[in-house]
């Protein structure tokens, strides 16, 4: 008899990937089921970034193993999209390594850092990875409660009450995944002195800077950082990238160096063509940021719109690919009034306990539906 992993008994199977399955039974089934549950954006890249891959592909090395590094070229590119956007210097050489994809960087990160027993500091509500991740390298999650009273931030003197002595690592998210709070680079700077203080490695996951924010940060700004902090970021959302899993993590060599003893033994370099294509993208203007976020500003009038026929609040001021409601008064499971409107009205958006039990009281609709399917949803109510 052959059993699994012991560290499988902690960990289920991604939310969405099993309702999904499920969705796409009933669209097989003729249902015309329209998914507004994931943030997988449905725009296109730039064509120069599609053009670049195109190019790449008749390169003499295009079909060989890359360096675990990825390109020169390409961590220079995404040093001088750090400088350009966010005002923060690194270093492409030692400060910077490609990721195929943040979601990679979250597993590396943990494996490079936590020993079996070690705490981690788990944001509630907040992306379901982390603490799967925890679970799988035999870590103790330690989640610190958001909540919209504080606008989805740390509450520190709840957290200077905990018993920190075991806590190695902390995963912030700004901007906030699900709830599109922004964050502030103050709150940037107590998170630091926090870390500083508690020996805790922080790390802030940043993908969605650059979706509906006229205000782009990074935790990186914040004077003496690097010490304690590193951050990821994604070309997915801002590029329309998603399928082609091109991230990075960015801090102090030495935390770098660490994380890529772990991705050099995991995978054997990312592909030649998308790193070119990386490169161009990340060469994008305002204009690029401009044009998507007019499409996304249409998109979420519509979702506010149909939040309010479903009786739902949410804040007009929130930012990045999602709008995150709270359920109308007498409602009191989300995923039983997300089950509600999939079987009665055809229609799939994410309960928000599956970011955590502060999630319970809340949707959150994706903004990745083209606004024609946002109205067709409109008029079945």
């Amino acid at each position: 008899m052959i059993t699994t992993a012991r560290r499988l008994d902690h960990v289920q199977e991604y939310y969405f990937s099993r309702k999904l399955r499920e969705v796409r039974a009933l669209q097989s089934a003729g249902k015309p089921v329209i998914n507004m549950g994931i943030g997988s954006p449905d725009l296109a890249p730039a064509t120069a970034v599609m053009e670049a891959v195109q190019k790449a592909m008749l390169q003499p090395m295009a079909h060989q193993y890359q360096s675990y590094q990825g390109l020169p070229e390409l961590r220079e590119a995404m040093a001088h999209f750090y400088s350009r956007n966010f005002h923060v210097m690194v270093n492409p050489d030692s400060e910077i390594l490609p990721l195929m994809g943040s979601k990679e960087g979250i597993l590396h990160i943990a494996m490079a850092f936590l020993n079996e027993g070690d705490g981690v500091l788990i944001p509630n509500p907040g992306y379901p990875t982390y603490a799967s991740v925890a679970n799988l390298v035999g870590a103790e999650s330690v989640f610190y409660d958001l909540k919209a009273g504080r606008n989805w931030e740390p509450d520190f003197e709840a957290l200077e009450k905990q018993d920190l002595s075991n806590v190695k690592l902390m995963w912030v998210s700004y901007p906030h995944m699900p709830t599109g709070a922004t964050g502030s680079l103050e709150l940037f700077e107590k998170l630091v002195a926090f870390a500083k203080k508690h020996h805790i490695l922080l790390v802030n996951d940043n993908p969605y800077s650059f979706i509906l924010n006229d205000n782009p940060q990074s935790i990186l700004q914040v004077e003496g950082a690097k010490e304690v902090a590193l951050e990821l970021n994604s070309l997915s959302k801002t590029f329309n990238m998603a399928g082609w899993r091109v991230g990075m993590v960015l801090g102090e060599s030495k935390l770098i160096q660490a994380v890529l003893k772990v991705k050099s033994n995991m995978d054997s370099g990312m592909f030649y063509g998308i790193q070119k294509g990386a490169i161009e993208a990340l060469k994008s203007d305002a204009a690029w940021f401009g044009q998507q976020n007019e499409i996304y500003t249409q998109r979420r009038q519509l979702v506010f719109e149909l939040a309010q026929k479903l009786n739902c609040t949410y804040d007009e001021n929130s930012v990045g690919l999602f709008v995150w409601a709270k359920l109308p008064e007498g409602e009191t499971s989300a995923e039983a009034f997300v089950d509600r409107l999939l079987y009665d009205k055809d229609v799939f958006i994410a309960p928000g306990t599956i970011f955590g039990s502060n999630g319970e009281g809340y949707i959150r609709f994706s903004l990745c539906v083209e606004e024609a399917k946002i109205k067709e949803i409109l008029n079945r109510f």
